[in-house]
C-alpha cells in the first residue's frame, strides 16, 4: 500500500519528458507544474489549499522519510494535484508519525512521480517559466500525454477557490500549538468571551492564519468565499481576506466584496486575499515567471529596515506602483524586488503577499497579526 513502482512519466506543456517510478496512486494528475524550496514541511505543503490546480516539485531531495500524522496539516486532505520527489521514502522514522506518506497520498487519489532529476526540473522551469504538466503511470506514451497538457484550459481560467472554500460558516477556537512534556503537544487557550471579532473571508485558508488570529485575541468566525459584504460588515470588528488558489481575476466577487467592505471595517489581506484588494482598488496585477514557492525568503520590513525570513506561495503579484497615490509599499521581496506589502494612505487596511503564519516556515513575521490586532482595537 502506497509503495507505487510503477514506471511513471512527467511531460510538460512544452515538450520536456521526465521518467521515473510512481508512488501514492497510480493514475494520472495534470496541474501547473511549480517547485518548493522548503527543506521540511511536505504535509503542510501537501494540505495548503493554495496548491490547488498545481503539481508541486520539492526541491529538497529526500521526502518522506518523517512519514505524515493528524497534526501538521493546513486543511482536512491534501490538494496539490500531484507530487514530485527526487527520493521517496515509505518507510518514515519520526515518533510523531502515525502513517507513511506514500499510503497517505494513496488515501487520497494523488499520483505522484519520484526518481527524477528535480534540479534539472526546477532549472528548466526557472529558466523557462512555470507550465502546465501530466505525470501519468497508465499512459506512457509521450506524444499522447503532450496532447493531454496541451488541451488542459489552464488554471488561470478556472476559479479554483470555488473547490476549496468553506461550505458553510463556522467558528474556529483553537490556538498555536505548543510543546508539550512527555512527548505531547498542546494547545494554546482558546479565545475568550468579550474578543474582538474577526471574520475571515475562506478563499483556501489555511489552518495556522486561524491559530494565530486566536493568537491574537480575536473571536474567529469562518466565512465561505461568496458571503455577501453586507453579511460580513455585521458581524465583524475586522475583516480578514484569506490566502487561496489561481488567477484572483478569475474571483471578481471577492474582488466585489472586498470594494464594499474597504473604509467600513479595518481589512487584512493575505495572499491572494492580497490580490484581491490591490484589484478592488484598481491596481495591476501580473504573473511572476516562476513564482515563489518556499520557507526561505527574505523580505524587508521598510519602516523600520528589519529583515524577516517569510514563507511564500504565489505566482502573481500586486503592482503598488499602478496605485501610486492609494497605497503605501511596506515591505519588499529582497531575492527579486517585488513587492510583498501594502497599506492604505486613508483606509485602515494592510495585506501582504507572503504568509506570515508560516505552516511550514520561519516565525518572523507573526507580529503582523497582532499589528492587525492594534489596527483594530483604534479603529472600534
Amino acid at each position: 500500500m502506497g509503495l507505487n513502482r510503477e514506471k511513471a512519466l512527467l511531460v510538460l506543456a512544452d515538450g520536456t519528458v521526465f521518467e521515473g517510478t510512481g508512488f501514492g496512486a497510480g493514475g494520472e494528475a495534470i496541474g501547473e507544474v511549480v517547485f518548493n524550496t522548503s527543506m521540511t514541511g511536505y504535509q503542510e505543503i501537501l494540505t495548503d489549499p493554495s496548491y490547488k490546480g498545481q503539481i508541486v516539485a520539492m526541491t529538497y531531495t529526500q521526502i518522506g522519510n518523517y512519514g505524515v500524522n493528524s497534526e501538521d496539516i493546513e486543511s482536512g486532505a491534501p490538494n496539490v494535484e500531484g507530487f514530485i520527489a527526487k527520493e521517496f521514502f515509505d518507510f518514515p522514522g519520526n515518533w510523531r508519525s502515525t502513517e507513511s506518506l506514500g499510503v497517505y497520498l494513496e488515501k487520497y487519489a494523488k499520483t505522484c512521480i519520484s526518481g527524477i532529476d528535480t534540479r534539472a526540473l526546477t532549472r528548466h522551469l526557472r529558466d523557462n517559466g512555470v507550465q502546465m504538466g501530466i505525470i501519468s503511470t497508465t499512459d506512457l506514451n509521450p506524444g499522447s500525454l503532450l496532447e493531454k497538457v496541451r488541451s488542459h484550459p489552464g488554471i488561470s481560467s478556472l476559479d479554483l477557490v470555488k473547490e476549496v472554500t468553506a461550505a458553510d460558516t463556522y467558528k474556529w477556537s483553537e490556538g498555536l500549538w505548543r510543546p508539550g512534556g512527555a512527548g505531547k503537544r498542546l494547545r494554546a487557550r482558546d479565545s475568550v468571551p468579550g474578543s474582538r471579532k474577526v471574520v475571515v473571508y475562506d478563499f483556501g485558508v489555511k489552518m495556522n492564519i486561524l491559530r494565530h488570529l486566536v493568537e491574537a485575541g480575536f473571536d474567529v468566525t469562518v466565512v465561505p468565499a461568496q458571503t455577501p459584504a453586507g453579511e460580513v460588515i455585521e458581524m465583524a470588528d475586522g475583516i480578514v481576506l484569506s490566502n487561496g488558489p489561481g488567477d484572483p481575476r478569475t474571483v471578481g466577487y471577492a474582488v466585489e466584496n472586498a470594494r464594499k467592505i474597504m473604509g467600513r471595517k479595518p481589512v487584512l489581506g493575505i495572499c491572494l486575499g492580497h490580490q484581491v484588494l490591490g484589484l478592488a482598488l484598481g491596481g495591476r496585477i501580473y504573473k511572476l515567471k516562476f513564482g515563489h514557492h518556499g520557507g526561505n525568503h527574505p523580505v524587508m520590513d521598510l519602516s523600520t529596515g528589519k529583515v524577516e525570513i517569510t514563507s511564500q506561495n504565489h505566482n502573481y503579484c500586486v503592482d503598488t506602483e499602478s496605485l501610486r497615490g492609494c497605497v503605501e509599499l511596506t515591505h519588499r521581496n529582497l531575492y527579486d524586488g517585488t513587492d510583498e506589502g501594502m497599506r492604505h494612505k486613508d483606509m485602515p487596511v494592510i495585506s501582504f503577499q507572503y504568509h506570515p503564519e508560516a505552516g511550514p516556515g520561519p516565525n518572523d513575521s507573526g507580529y503582523i497579526f497582532r499589528r492587525f490586532k492594534e489596527m483594530v482595537e483604534s479603529w472600534s
